[in-house]
């Protein structure tokens, strides 16, 4: 462990979930939590050892069962990453990790599995930025079953929306982009990637602090055309998108963002264990560990 790291490091909210523990108990199970998000993306494989580390510290916390979930699912395992995330569910109530849950299905090769489950929910009760996370892996579901058609209609939600740029918009577009190019209308999927590429750089400038906007229509020029007017968006590209409400509880980026960015070009059919959370230790088991090498073997 490294020296530099503190337990206050952990979100508020996390740390507010070890309470439950004895003071030196949760210091160590922070600590590995914090050093599970460092690594996460530089290297996944320690960043799992870590999560396993607090797993065998605390097994009954929902936070610790979801980075193990998380890492597993980094490392490709993905049988582990349905079995924290279904005792996740159990515990925390939410369904907050049901887009990786349906992609983990998929990544096992089921990707039946992976629809059933995703269509188990009510969407209107998913947070927005959730609802656009399933219906991107639904979309890849479709897509596994040579249906690329209905992946298509399964990105057609309300947040489609060409004219303004939230968290989940870049993966949005990306997706539609992507499906079109496979229904042989590239010109259409690249238009989509392009807003894709400007989304991301206008989200981008507004974390940096470059906008004090909220909402602004995303403007597209058309480099066909010598004086380069602005073109309708709505005139070159015709997807069955419903206009989006605005969403206040999700950041987005305003008009002046987009405009000067313009040119910058996851099944639960599994029974689930319910003797989990009933037989580990939480303070000495590993959770799923012996699972785990029954999944791989």
């Amino acid at each position: 462990m490294p020296d530099d790291v503190e337990p206050r490091d952990l979100d508020k909210v996390a740390r507010g979930e070890l309470k439950t523990l004895s003071k030196e108990n949760a210091d160590w199970v922070a600590k590995h939590l914090v050093m599970a998000g460092r690594l996460i993306d530089e290297d996944p494989e320690e960043a799992h050892k870590h999560a396993l580390s607090a797993g065998r510290r605390a097994g009954r916390i929902s936070v610790v069962r979801e980075t193990i979930a998380i890492t597993a699912y980094q490392v490709g395992d993905y049988a582990l990453t349905l079995r924290e995330l279904r005792t996740y569910r159990r515990i925390s109530g939410r369904d907050d990790q049901l887009p990786l849950m349906v992609d983990s299905e998929r990544g096992l090769g089921r990707p039946e599995r992976a629809l059933e489950l995703g269509r188990s929910v009510d969407v209107s009760t998913l947070d927005v930025p959730v609802r656009v996370s399933l219906a991107i892996a639904m979309s890849g579901a479709r897509l596994d079953l040579g249906q690329p058609q209905a992946a298509l209609g399964e990105l057609e939600i309300p947040q489609l929306d060409r004219t303004k740029a939230f968290s989940y918009s870049p993966a949005l577009f990306a997706a539609y982009g992507t499906v079109l190019e496979d229904l042989g209308r590239p010109d259409e999927g690249e238009k989509w990637l392009e807003l894709a590429d400007r989304a991301e750089d206008a989200l981008a400038a507004l974390e940096n602090g470059g906008a004090d906007g909220e909402t602004v229509e995303i403007v597209e020029e058309d480099i066909d055309f010598v004086d380069e007017r602005p073109v309708d968006l709505d005139e070159t590209i015709e997807p069955d998108a419903r206009p989006v409400e605005s969403d206040d509880t999700v950041p987005h980026a305003g008009a002046d963002d987009l405009a000067d960015h313009g040119d910058a070009a996851d099944r639960e059919h599994d029974d689930e264990d319910s003797h989990d959370d009933e037989t580990a230790d939480p303070e000495t088991t590993p959770p799923g560990t012996d699972d785990v090498d029954d999944q791989r073997a």
